[in-house]
């Protein structure tokens, strides 16, 4: 059941390039339900696969790790998050989203040029066009993990979301541990490498302290931005909102395990064990 559009916060974008905004997030709602299984698992697993099969070679160059699958496959997955928040993103929250993107294009290209605060690194393969190190799709990849991590803490803490002191550092402690499924798993792919300690699976302590840093920005800036009533609310009437997570979790779980990455794959269990 759709929520109440005519009091959305996206009252203030009530017309979109010409077109009827409520149209438009109607019939994205729609493509995302006809589609659910094929966007949530199917896009996942196929993902997985090629994956892992560029890793170990048995793809031509063509296709191993090719720029436009990625991108394009990540795009596909993030469909459900996209539909989900779309009619709560008002004018407030869209300046939040752009803010969170420059921050995040501004710490991942000191990231790739000075070694902070992630840890000295570089990218092996490109996931879609580069510019100056740093994918262009970035925001593709970073904002829909908080924002999913903000949103599966929404629905487990309850009642205790709406005190701060409990529901930003919860939301922090989520992102972090999404990273610790993401980059063991990036790693062992070769999506990229750090030239410092290999503490947890190839990936040194530096980078989890980063992603803290990156993670406490971003939350805070949506928590500010968004209106948790109205995500609430969509929670309770969008049955898909947080179908992006399933995909992370089968995507980055599967490669993992065939990698041997017993602990991010137990962490993706969890994660998983939380959107039931």
């Amino acid at each position: 059941m759709a929520p109440d559009r005519a009091s959305a916060p996206s009252a203030p974008f009530a017309r979109l390039a010409g077109l009827d905004r409520e149209r438009v997030e109607t019939r994205l709602d729609g493509l995302v339900e006809r589609n659910r299984f094929a966007i949530a698992v199917v896009f996942p697993v196929t993902g997985a696969a090629l994956l892992l099969a560029s890793a170990r070679g048995w793809l031509p160059d063509p296709l191993a790790f090719n720029p436009l699958l990625v991108l394009v496959g990540v795009c596909v997955m993030r469909l459900p998050l996209v539909a989900g928040l779309a009619p709560l993103l008002d004018r407030r929250a869209a300046l939040g989203v752009a803010l969170v993107t420059a921050y995040a294009y501004a710490v991942e290209y000191v990231g790739v040029t000075t070694g902070e605060p992630y840890g000295p690194f570089e990218y092996g393969v490109s996931l879609g066009p580069m510019v100056e190190g740093v994918p262009v799709g970035l925001p593709v990849f970073f904002l829909p993990l908080v924002l999913n991590s903000y949103l599966l803490c929404l629905l487990l803490l309850g009642d205790r979301a709406r005190l701060w002191f409990v529901r930003i550092p919860v939301v922090v402690a989520t992102v972090v541990a999404i990273d610790l499924v993401l980059d063991p798993g990036a790693v062992a792919l070769g999506f990229w490498r750090y030239f410092e300690g290999e503490a947890f699976y190839g990936v040194p302590w530096s980078n989890y302290r980063g992603w803290v840093l990156s993670a406490a920005v971003a939350v805070v800036v949506f928590d500010r931005v968004f209106d948790r009533e109205a995500l609430f609310a969509r929670l309770e009437t969008c049955p898909f909102m947080l179908d992006d997570m399933v995909s992370f979790v089968l995507l980055w779980g599967a490669v993992n395990a065939a990698f041997g990455n017993w602990v991010p794959v137990g962490l993706a269990a969890l994660l998983g064990a939380g959107l039931v």
